[in-house]
């Protein structure tokens, strides 16, 4: 019997099923497997993403996000719609997901646990994607569990996955364990927790940082209890810092096979390169994700 690729949630209106479900596919490419470009990064790590030490100059221009995303086989790219706003008109093809609460890191947990807060109402989603004409595959928002003020985020981000559903769009939470509350961020057991946060939310698919074994490096086997506690909610990790294409491509297997999980979140592991090397990494990466490839053969695409 053919695996699903994916559930039409409950809280999507009868006509809206149709909307969701091509989204859905879009998004996914119709393998039920997601490999989302975050472009997020520009509020939430300021300029130290894009302007450095082993960072192309390309990549100070935010237009290089939009050319990587136009140009590669990506499910979607995930920014902010003030961005999407300014370059959206010259890059229409790309599935764009629409970033709904951001935060800079100038505060940090040992001056106040972190708080984000949304950007846009979901009035304002739905009269930008009218107007715009844009593929608009779905909105994002990052949860802080473990935070003080994880209340009002997870109300919040509750309220926003509904409302989203009426709309027939997907929803992605990021979720990331943080604040003077949690001791290990990446502990195989709390990422879990989280990611089961967030299929209570009524989450499409979780982002989540990928654990860590007590030695603090990364096993892809860690993840299958993320996968279990997250159900019919996707499971997809995070990129993180800059690495080798080799080890980026042999972790991002791992995950995908010893630990279950459904795709990835890539950003500053492909925005930070020049545009063609951008590109060809990116190739690599929805050949391992959406078609299966080892780590060997998604490096035969970068090469």
């Amino acid at each position: 019997m053919e695996k699903q690729t994916h559930w039409v949630p409950l809280d999507v209106p009868p006509d809206q099923r149709k909307r969701y479900g091509d989204n859905f596919q879009l998004m996914t490419q119709e393998r039920g497997r997601l490999f989302l470009m975050a472009g997020d990064q520009k509020v939430e790590h300021l300029n130290d993403d894009f302007s450095g030490a082993g960072i192309s100059p390309e990549d100070a221009d935010p237009e290089h996000l939009f050319r990587i995303a136009s140009q590669s086989p990506i499910g979607c790219f995930a920014t902010q719609m003030g961005l999407i706003a300014r370059y959206g008109m010259s890059y229409p093809s790309i599935p764009y997901l629409i970033k709904l609460n951001s935060k800079t890191h100038l505060v940090k947990t040992a001056q106040r646990d972190p708080r984000s807060e949304q950007w846009q109402t979901m009035d304002q989603v739905a009269g930008f994607i009218r107007h715009s004409g844009l593929k608009v595959v779905g909105i994002g928002y990052t949860i802080y569990p473990g935070s003080e003020p994880e209340p009002r985020m997870l109300t919040e981000a509750a309220r926003l996955v509904y409302d989203a559903h009426q709309l027939g769009l997907t929803a992605v939470i990021w979720a990331y364990p943080r604040g003077r509350a949690v001791q290990k961020e990446q502990d195989p057991h709390l990422i879990a927790g989280v990611a089961g946060v967030a299929a209570c939310l009524g989450a499409d698919f979780v982002k989540v940082n990928p654990p860590l074994d007590p030695q603090g490096l990364p096993d892809g086997t860690l993840l299958k209890e993320a996968v279990q506690a997250a159900g019919r909610t996707g499971v997809v990790c995070a990129g993180g810092h800059e690495t080798t294409p080799e080890d980026f491509l042999s972790r991002l297997y791992d995950q995908l096979h010893q630990g279950g999980t459904v795709g990835c979140a890539t950003g500053r592991n492909v925005h930070q390169r020049p545009l063609p090397e951008a590109v060809r990494l990116c190739r690599a990466i929805h050949s391992i994700v959406v078609d299966g490839k080892t780590a060997k053969e998604g490096m035969g695409h970068f090469s």
